[in-house]
């Protein structure tokens, strides 16, 4: 082989080589600017996402409301610490609607089985304590499909309680139920084995036979809370309650059945209560809900992580 073939193929040899750097070097260039583009997009992204949050949190729909209105709130739902219908969300909007300056009146709208006694408790308190000391601003509570239990608990704190003629209202009264599984573990051929420390720790074990004692324990507590129950009632409608014991009882009525016995005063709609009792016909509901973003917020995490997990797999690593 001559000298001169020699020196082509090294310098074809020396060519390849520099294209082949320099479409790595373009290549991871390419893949560079890619990877520039999707974190730009990214944060554009990430930074909107908190902006648009943050607006909606401070987003105040009422706060756009000019002159009198009927400010109204409502409570949906099982009565339960988490829930939409918990304490703290039910007194969130009740303060936001007695310290707002254009609040004429409110109205608690209600449509709720009960709950828990505790929570109910927090915010008929609450109710009371508003009222003192914001005496000017009246306050009524309307009924829609159901008042029962905890619902009632709260709706006896208002000035007066208007209902449908065919609301579901009463039910003052406390349950604790549970289920007895003995005789179905003797049936099985299991055997059970409760090990504690305290005499009563294995209280109402359902595995377990009942106690009388522990019965009688239950209805003592029951007893109280249905006494506490009954003194709420008592206190937010007073005379208007009818002379009869079988109000407390665990009952339920219609509407129009509770007038007669004093536990509604009036039938009415929250549009007719704003209309004709209260006066301002514009209804603004302060009630404190989970919004879209509060939602996406707490998916976000997940989502992300998905996401991340799909582009990711879309780009080669080298």
């Amino acid at each position: 082989m001559s000298e001169q073939q020699d020196n082509d193929k090294q310098s074809k040899f020396e060519h390849a080589l520099v294209s082949k750097i320099a479409t790595e070097a373009i290549t991871e260039q390419r893949r560079a600017r890619r990877w520039g583009i999707f974190f730009k997009l990214f944060m554009l992204a990430y930074v909107s996402i908190f902006a648009l949050m943050f607006l909606a949190d401070g987003w105040d729909g009422a706060s756009i409301r000019k002159g009198e209105h009927t400010a109204m709130v409502d409570i949906s739902g099982v009565i339960s610490a988490g829930t939409q219908a918990s304490a703290d969300n039910i007194v969130s909007g009740l303060r936001a609607a007695f310290e707002d300056k254009n609040t004429a009146g409110i109205i608690l709208r209600i449509n709720s089985p009960g709950g828990s006694p505790v929570q109910a408790g927090y915010v008929n308190n609450e109710i009371y304590r508003l009222r003192e000391e914001y005496p000017d601003i009246p306050f009524y509570s309307v009924i829609t499909d159901m008042c029962a239990s905890g619902g009632y608990y709260i709706a006896a704190a208002a000035d007066e309680i208007y209902a449908d003629k065919a609301s579901i209202v009463g039910s003052i009264g406390v349950i604790m139920s549970g289920f007895g599984f003995v005789d179905t573990i003797d049936k099985l051929g299991v055997e059970r084995r409760l090990l504690h420390a305290g005499d009563n720790k294995g209280f109402l074990d359902p595995f377990s036979p009942l106690k009388l004692d522990e019965v009688e324990h239950v209805e003592t507590l029951l007893t109280d809370i249905h006494k506490q129950f009954i003194e709420v009632v008592k206190k937010g409608r007073g005379d208007k309650l009818i002379d009869d014991e079988k109000i407390f009882s665990g009952l339920i009525w219609t509407g129009e059945q509770s007038i007669e016995l004093g536990l509604v005063d009036a039938l009415g709609s929250p549009g007719y209560v704003a209309r004709e009792v209260i006066g301002a016909e514009d209804i603004v509901d302060f009630t404190k809900r989970k919004t879209f973003m509060d939602q996406f917020a707490s998916k976000i995490g997940s989502v992300f992580a998905k996401s991340m997990r799909s582009i990711l797999e879309g780009f080669e690593f080298r």
